[in-house]
């Protein structure tokens, strides 16, 4: 199965308008996480979403929420898939289950650093997991060779660009990967950049 790429950390119109063009498969938005300068309120989440192409899936991306938001916007159709990037637990997870039934994806961040967060990784109840280098933003990755073989679906962030996609997507293989701000100028998102990513990831597809 092709490798699929999200677009993280949208947070302008003029984001939607790239990721409209680029069709990405799906869009990132970090929810009322202050500390982010990428940043959205559940009301400019809403905003965001209402004009994203419908076969562009909007996951919002939340750092240790109280449950209920991503609950809400997950049961209105604000949001179609969960990511959560924080110190989420198993009983996290269990409680926003009971809150939005079976129909809403749950991905869960593992930052990796040793062979035992794969281990850790391995055990989510999660729907997916995505693989992270773990400070955010650096543009570095963790040691890929941590996840080869590594057998769950998975999303690979982390230091992700357009010049080392190709190798990842040929090295693990991943289920989906997930960029930001290696798709940035100035703090801002760029729309060739974008386009450029996604083609690259498409391309993968088709050589296999």
């Amino acid at each position: 199965m092709s490798t699929k790429i999200k677009v993280c950390g949208l947070n302008r119109f003029e984001d939607i308008q790239s990721v409209n063009l680029a069709k990405p498969d799906f869009c990132g938005f970090i929810v009322e996480f202050p500390r982010s300068s990428r940043c959205v309120s559940r009301e400019l989440l809403a905003e965001l979403t209402a004009q994203l192409d419908p076969e562009i899936i909007p996951v919002g991306v939340f750092v240790n929420a109280p449950v209920k938001l991503p609950a809400e916007l997950a049961e209105s159709g604000v949001i179609r898939v969960i990511q959560l990037h924080g110190q989420e637990d198993e009983e996290y997870i269990r409680r926003l289950r009971e809150l939005i039934g079976g129909d809403i994806p749950v991905i869960q961040a593992f930052s990796v650093q040793t062979a035992e967060d794969l281990k850790r990784a391995a055990k989510s109840s999660a729907d997916y997991v995505l693989l992270d280098q773990g400070s955010g933003g650096t543009g570095k990755t963790f040691d890929w060779s941590l996840a080869e073989g590594f057998t769950r679906p998975f999303l690979l962030a982390g230091g992700l660009s357009t010049d080392n996609l190709a190798e990842a997507i040929e090295r693990l293989s991943p289920w989906a990967v997930d960029l930001s701000s290696s798709l940035e100028i100035g703090g801002l998102k760029d729309r060739d950049k974008i386009i450029e990513a996604v083609n690259i990831v498409r391309s993968c597809g088709q050589s296999e």
